[in-house]
């Protein structure tokens, strides 16, 4: 037997013990259901605090909550039973918690949520991802450990992840949004909103197609992206210490710049009209008028460069 031979041999014996090895996982994994309706009126309230395992909440016509809660564990069967979903249900409001009460299991909870579009919710997970559409009213989605992704909803209040990205997307008009993460990537996208505040500690943070009245983008450790049409009259602050500010403008609209590094470069491919340029112990600092100047631009970086460019 050749030495190819052997070593396509040694590759299919080992797809074949994987492969039942992998079915068996699945077919040992151990689930337990429990589903509710909650009357709570179409402006009611609802609080989801979970400690491992996903969150899905999207709005719905009526004024009833659905809950869908699987269980889950690769553990033994007993250990679902040490896994309560407490629930404290009052006029107008709902209160839904999960309580592991063993030391240690490998058990987790995952929620399918629907509530009454108005409705205001408070949704928090340990360990998992909190993942909420189209909701019109004040919501907090805020992840320990998992990525939080809000589409379509018109008051976020805050989109938060300790150690997690930060996704946000659709149209708010009226709506001043919040992203923030200590160690992530914040991806604000394809969206129409009046405010918008992201953050990273150490992250990237990605601003893209996204129309407002004011954009603040900060991030201690990671570069910011900026890309998308400029809009009249609007104001835009960027801050990172330690990465780079990249600005890739669509549209014809004008704007003011101030933008200064201390140890980068500030380089612009859109023709400017130059005010002011100061250098003073490596650190520079521009002021800048391109076209009529309707807008704002603040950009500041410690250590990286701030690069302007059409798209």
């Amino acid at each position: 037997m050749t030495m190819r031979v052997q070593k396509a041999v040694v590759a299919a014996v080992a797809l074949f013990i994987a492969v039942p090895a992998l079915a068996q996982d699945r077919r040992n994994e151990e689930t337990e259901r429990i589903s509710r309706k909650f009357k709570i009126g179409a402006a009611g309230r609802l609080g989801l605090a979970n400690i491992s395992g996903d969150i899905v909440v999207t709005a719905g016509g009526g004024d009833e909550v659905t809950l869908e809660a699987v269980k889950r564990t690769r553990g033994p069967r007993s250990e679902l039973a040490s896994v309560v979903i407490d629930i404290d249900e009052r006029p107008g409001r709902v209160e839904i918690r999960t309580r592991h009460t063993a030391r240690s299991d490998r058990a987790s909870v995952d929620y399918t949520v629907t509530v009454p579009r108005d409705a205001s919710v408070d949704l928090s997970s340990i360990s998992g991802g909190v993942r909420v559409a189209n909701l019109q009213g004040l919501l907090r989605a805020q992840s320990i450990s998992g990525t939080v992704a809000v589409a379509g909803s018109t008051n976020v209040e805050i989109a938060k992840s300790i150690s997690g990205d930060i996704e946000l997307s659709g149209s708010a008009p009226e709506a001043r949004m919040t992203g923030t993460t200590v160690s992530g990537t914040v991806r604000a996208h394809d969206m129409k909103t009046r405010a918008l505040t992201v953050s990273a500690i150490s992250g990237n943070v990605e601003v893209r197609n996204v129309e407002t009245e004011r954009l603040e983008a900060k991030t201690i450790s990671g570069d910011l992206v900026f890309s998308g049409a400029v809009a009249r009259n609007a104001r835009y602050e960027f801050n990172t210490h330690s990465g780079s500010a990249r600005l890739t403008l669509a549209g014809a609209s004008g704007f003011e710049l101030n933008a200064n590094t201390f140890s980068g470069n500030i380089r612009s491919d859109l023709p400017v009209t130059v005010n002011d340029v100061r250098s003073r112990r490596g650190s520079r600092s521009v002021r800048a008028v391109v076209g009529d100047g309707g807008a704002t631009f603040t950009v500041s970086t410690f250590s990286g460069d701030i690069v302007i460019s059409r798209q």
